[in-house]
């Protein structure tokens, strides 16, 4: 009974740690798709149940799929700002007709996939994670300001809850350690809706109108749809989760003592095509390892998968009661905002730190970093630059984030992996010295 309880403990804590950045991507989502407050709520509910399947899925460890080790798995950050490009260009039923392919595309590459990471280093997938961070800067702005199109837009209000909730957060995140640190994030939504509802900006109708239980229905938003665009950048989105969830895997290894084989890492990345599938299915996100649970393991010393196994059950639980949902969805815009500012901020500072290792290895690496930066900014805040160009181009060139990934890759791959003349004539040079 103590060794249980003990377990949950550790079981929610682990919930904690990655409920905000689990219930922050359906609510920027949501919010920038225009989504009612009922239709928030089920978005919110579906991802917390979906991040628990996805954790057990992982956690299964078959013949088929699921690494088997301690792994918590919520969406990707990398699929917020792709999202809403998506939706904002094709509609939302185009976000989940690119998931679903791209679930699909994990799947069938899992085997392989372990070859292809060569062609996404640091200094790729760096350049694209700090892409994404940066395109996502204006849309935490805009909802600091109450939100776009907002009637009471800049009002001293909203400008005083978004920066006290951001001040709250870096406060907390500076004077604690720990769990408390972790959850710094979590702690400045609560402390900034708080602070909100005394100044009359919260309704809590959305909560009183929830139910207390549901069941999930697939294709909730309708069917999907297929667009190149929207599945291209979808499946990028998809290979630099991988990437990054190999990372994670390695890193879990190390803390578990176990030896990830070559079989172990298809394993994995088979169960997180599966849920990033069954996400598109059930419309939710595209799901990917969370670091910051690793690192509460690791400062934890608990290395049980039961413990982890208890938390996919609390999320699963969770996601069947809407009214929990639902006190999510009351957090005014301001407040997300300044919450947004943070996460949005460390997504770049996590892309920085990426290629802060590689940027002073060559000056190669130096313009490959700046073209694909250069060009996703570029394209994100001019859009109609390729218009003139055929609608096939245009799948590769209407979206920043694609077309500084494609660039970052391209850009690779004539610096780092085709032979240069230079270096031809170096071995030309010790060859002949040998002779």
């Amino acid at each position: 009974m103590k060794d249980t309880m003990k377990s949950s403990a550790l079981g929610i804590q682990h919930v904690l740690a990655m409920y905000a950045g689990a219930v922050l991507v359906p609510l920027i989502v949501g919010e920038a798709l225009g989504l009612t407050s009922t239709q928030l709520t089920y978005l919110v509910s579906i991802d917390i149940l979906m991040c628990g399947i996805a954790t057990i899925l992982q956690l299964a460890s078959n013949r088929f799929f699921g690494i088997g080790l301690p792994v918590v798995l919520g969406c990707t950050f990398t699929a917020v700002g792709p999202m809403i490009a998506i939706g904002g260009q094709y509609g939302i039923s185009a976000i989940y007709g690119a998931i679903i392919v791209s679930g699909l595309f994990v799947i069938v590459v899992s085997s392989f996939f372990g070859n292809l990471v060569r062609f996404f280093p640091p200094v790729v997938t760096g350049s694209v994670v700090t892409i994404i961070g940066i395109t996502l800067i204006p849309v935490a702005i805009n909802n600091m300001g109450g939100g776009f199109g907002a009637s009471d837009f800049g009002s001293s209000a909203n400008i005083a809850l978004s920066f006290g909730t951001l001040l709250f957060i870096i406060l907390v995140y500076k004077f604690s350690s720990g769990f408390l640190r972790a959850i710094s994030i979590l702690l400045g939504l609560v402390a900034g809706t708080i602070a909100a509802s005394f100044m009359g900006m919260v309704n809590f109708a959305a909560v009183g109108e929830a139910s207390y239980f549901h069941m999930v229905k697939p294709f909730y938003f309708g069917l999907p749809t297929f667009e190149w665009s929207a599945i291209l950048t979808m499946v990028l989105v998809a290979m630099v989760s991988l990437v990054e969830s190999t990372g994670v895997y390695f890193a879990l290894g190390d803390i578990c003592e176990k030896d990830v084989k070559k079989t172990d890492l298809a394993k994995g990345y088979r169960a997180e095509g599966i849920a990033v599938l069954l996400g598109g299915i059930f419309n939710a996100f595209p799901y990917t390892t969370f670091s910051q649970n690793v690192g509460l393991i690791q400062m934890s010393g608990v290395r049980s998968r039961k413990v982890i196994f208890i938390a996919g059950i609390m999320l699963v639980t969770l996601g069947f009661v809407p009214k929990i949902a639902a006190v999510t969805t009351v957090i005014p815009n301001a407040v997300l905002g300044g919450a947004m500012i943070a996460m949005f901020g460390m997504v770049v500072a996590q892309g920085i730190k990426m290629l802060s290792k590689v940027i002073t290895e060559s000056q190669d690496n130096s313009m490959i970093i700046a073209c694909a930066i250069g060009m996703g900014l570029g394209v994100t805040v001019v859009p109609d630059l390729f218009a003139g160009l055929p609608a096939g181009l245009q799948i590769l060139t209407s979206n920043g984030i694609v077309a500084g990934s494609i660039t970052a890759i391209v850009l690779n791959m004539m610096f780092n992996m085709l032979p240069s003349r230079k270096k031809k004539e170096v071995v030309q040079l010790s060859e002949q010295k040998a002779a």
